[in-house]
């Protein structure tokens, strides 16, 4: 997932984010719906029990939602979006910690309050490359890193709600949101180019995307996509999205070699948001033994 960023950079010099989205989940869409009929046969295509409306919400916030926002966001902040959306992705396990404590009512361990704090302080350094006051100057960076959080928190709320599918393999779970999610990503790009508030791309325009597209749709789309959330599966969200932490290490490295060069205060700032991802976790675990003893 984390070149995903670099590519989507060149990309969306091409073409606007939400056809992009649209063409990205339609490849993947038809390499599931492929994988699923192999694997699982026809009758996997039944709810099981399972509710369809609930499946369609949650594909439209994952998909639709993740890729119409943070390609959006990053498409406003420029060259560096890369850096700034791959960032984002790595406070998703706090954001996770942040929704379970409004679902449940309850507030976060203190020291995972503080770890949430130390991870958007290092986030803070990438956005700003530590020069918060140049930053207060320009707003539009504002609309451009809000819509890339609105995003990353889409991609939680997708994540965390895969447990409530239980008589769904991953497999299936992942075909059935990518599709449904469809619906909602190709009519809101209907509705874009109808109010013309987006262009329809020329054939031109498409044909430049071909190669970001052979990445974004093939192993962006369907292999990334459906590798986490068997992952996700095996060692549960709250394990799985430490995983998240590898993802700007990679946009970072793959931004250099493109001529993106991180800051030193943007690398400070994606290794503090890192550490507080691992010590988040760590405690956690440490916690959950201590409260399971105790028990």
């Amino acid at each position: 997932m984390g070149i995903m960023f670099p590519v989507m950079t060149d990309a969306l010099v091409h073409i606007d984010p939400f056809t992009f989205t649209s063409l990205r989940y339609l490849v993947a869409g038809i390499a599931f719906f492929a994988l699923l009929l192999i694997k699982e046969g026809k009758g996997a295509l039944r709810p099981n029990g399972e509710s369809m409306v609930l499946a369609w919400l949650l594909g439209s916030i994952g998909f639709c939602g993740f890729g119409s926002f943070v390609f959006l966001g990053q498409q406003l902040a420029g060259r560096e979006g890369a850096l700034t959306a791959s960032i984002m992705m790595a406070t998703q396990p706090m954001m996770g910690l942040l929704v379970n404590s409004v679902v449940r009512r309850s507030s976060p361990p203190l020291y995972s309050f503080l770890f949430i704090l130390m991870s958007f302080a290092g986030v803070s350094l990438v956005v700003t490359k530590g020069d918060i006051a140049a930053v207060l100057h320009e707003p539009q960076h504002y609309s451009a890193n809000a819509l890339i959080v609105v995003g990353a928190l889409c991609w939680v709320i997708y994540t965390f709600s895969a447990s409530r599918f239980k008589r769904w393999s991953a497999l299936k779970y992942t075909t059935m949101t990518t599709w449904l999610g469809l619906t909602t990503i190709i009519g809101l790009n209907i509705l874009l180019f109808a109010l013309h508030v987006v262009p329809v791309p020329s054939s031109a325009a498409l044909r430049s995307i071909v190669p970001h597209l052979l990445y974004m749709g093939p192993i962006a789309g369907f292999c990334a996509i459906l590798f986490w959330n068997m992952g996700n599966r095996i060692l549960t969200p709250l394990n799985g999205v430490l995983f998240m932490d590898i993802l700007p290490l990679t946009t970072f490295v793959v931004s250099a070699l493109t001529g993106v060069v991180p800051g030193r205060a943007q690398v400070v700032g994606a290794c503090m948001t890192g550490a507080a991802l691992i010590f988040n976790n760590l405690y956690l675990r440490r916690r959950a033994r201590r409260l399971a003893a105790s028990s």
